[in-house]
């Protein structure tokens, strides 16, 4: 499907590898409506790039359901492309210090990343369905963003790799599901990429965690993921799976 005219909706826009995937698809000629909980950071974004931002809570499905109603209503057509980047990665041990549960913590990431793609998805995707076919038979492509965490999460990621695990698991049937309305669903699993959560880190740090990068033997470029979206919306044979793009690493237990 070609880029250059599509509406676009991408979450967690306001930063890091939604905030990248907006610029680079907007630099291929579409229009952006990036949804951010962040209503600063997302408007920051949006005017950067002539796109639209809207605060909002994904894991607030009706919400969700309001918001894609109105990015419609303003853009005059549903979005053809839709990004689900919005999430949190917080750290816990399933049985922490003395005991301390992290029940609530594993409910909430699981809340945010899990739901909150799942009910972005199905909004975008209910305003596809009744889009008319491009030449190519396709109404429409969501992207979900897994992590290389759901197949080798770290110590203190249960949390983090459970709800990446639900997002790549989820993609086969979606896309089976999709497939009579001409809708694509891809995931991507990324590896480790340059966004504020690591380059906050103390640099010691980020290079002991690139010594375990193959090659190419660094930190990802966001405007990499960027791209791989691109390609994913370009490429019409490419649906139902989960793509790591992540340097060939594979994450040690910690």
């Amino acid at each position: 499907m070609k880029i250059d005219g599509q509406l676009a909706i991408v979450t967690g826009g306001g930063s890091g590898l939604g905030a990248a995937t907006a610029r680079y698809l907007n630099g291929l000629g579409a229009q952006i409506a990036i949804l951010d909980y962040d209503e600063t950071r997302g408007a920051a974004v949006a005017s950067e790039i002539g796109g639209r931002s809207y605060q909002v809570d994904v894991s607030n499905a009706e919400a969700v359901g309001a918001v894609v109603d109105q990015v419609s209503s303003d853009f005059g057509a549903a979005a053809r492309i839709a990004v689900n980047c919005a999430g949190i990665a917080p750290a816990a041990r399933v049985v922490g210090r003395e005991g301390k549960m992290s029940t609530d913590i594993f409910e909430q990431t699981l809340r945010v990343n899990l739901m909150g793609t799942y009910n972005v998805m199905s909004h975008t995707a209910r305003h596809m369905q009744m889009l008319d076919p491009e030449d190519t038979g396709e109404r429409g492509v969501v992207i979900n963003t897994a992590s290389a965490a759901y197949q080798d999460g770290q110590l203190g990621q249960a949390a983090y790799a459970a709800s990446k695990g639900g997002v790549a698991a989820m993609c086969l049937p979606v896309a089976r599901e999709f497939a009579k309305t001409g809708i694509r669903c891809v995931a991507i699993a990324p590896g480790l990429f340059r966004t504020p959560m690591m380059e906050a880190l103390p640099e010691e740090t980020t290079a002991a965690i690139t010594a375990n990068i193959p090659f190419p033997d660094r930190l990802g470029d966001p405007a990499e993921f960027g791209q791989m979206v691109a390609q994913i919306v370009e490429n019409p044979y490419l649906n139902g799976t989960t793509i790591r793009l992540d340097g060939a690493v594979r994450l040690p237990p910690r």
